[in-house]
């Protein structure tokens, strides 16, 4: 394994702790999916297609996703506020190499948050008989691709803006992807005007295409498409915006 190998895989480490650590990112990546997908699975006040515990945890593996925005964002903003970023950019690890733990913690808490939700949606009904190879590989093509524009807008939004604006700006966003963004909820409720148009953002893309995978196994391609798209338009700005300090 290469020098840089190992400072990437080092900081990764140290990001992924971060996180665990502390109780309000915890909050926002583990609990509050954890609650919407009990809370989807086990009343009727939302219309979810069937099985509804399948449908249940397509929206809480995507809101999951969607919480990397909001904690990136405001992480990257106050470490640019304390000069954290600044310094790290200038070691050995230089700013590629944290921005690839940033992306590589990211993931790892995916992971954890993908067999914590498995497990609760077993418990409230979710049956995994039928996947197979072809379906998990798309769910985690679908996910993984969805990290990459939430972190992607992450670094945007909090490489270039000050840090209360980030923390109020991010939160709401958060608040809208999952009530009016088609995140957790289907977009067939809401107008078909409005549903077409979110179907080709982000949230709306994700939460459509992981529900439609868990209920009838089917991969959504276009929506994978608009995410990579979106992937390639977040990073571009974000390359070109990014400030490392304040």
């Amino acid at each position: 394994m290469s020098a840089t190998s190992r400072r990437v895989l080092a900081q990764t480490r140290f990001e992924t702790l971060a996180v665990l650590r502390n109780g309000e990112q915890l909050l926002l990546t583990l609990l509050l999916p954890a609650i919407a997908l009990v809370a989807l699975a086990s009343t009727d006040l939302v219309p979810l297609p069937g099985p509804r515990a399948h449908a249940a945890l397509g929206s809480a593996l995507a809101m999951a996703v969607a919480s990397s925005f909001t904690s990136q964002a405001i992480a990257v903003a106050f470490d640019r506020r304390w000069g954290v970023l600044r310094m790290l950019a200038t070691t050995p690890l230089g700013p590629r190499g944290l921005l690839a733990g940033k992306l590589g913690a990211v993931l790892v808490v995916l992971v954890v948050q993908t067999v914590l939700l498995g497990a609760i949606g077993l418990a409230v009904g979710w049956q995994p008989e039928g996947l197979d190879v072809a379906q998990v590989a798309g769910a985690a093509a679908l996910m993984v691709v969805g990290t990459g524009v939430f972190v992607t807008f992450a670094l945007l939004v909090g490489g270039t803006l000050r840090p209360e604006a980030v923390l109020a700006i991010a939160n709401l966003l958060f608040v809208l992807m999952v009530v009016g963004g088609g995140l957790v909820l289907p977009l067939d409720i809401l107008p078909d005007a409005v549903a077409t148009v979110l179907a080709f953002l982000p949230p709306g893309a994700l939460g459509e295409a992981l529900r439609t995978l868990l209920t009838d196994g089917t991969v959504n391609l276009v929506a994978l498409a608009v995410l990579a798209a979106w992937a390639v338009l977040g990073g571009v700005l974000a390359t070109r915006a990014f400030r490392w300090d304040a």
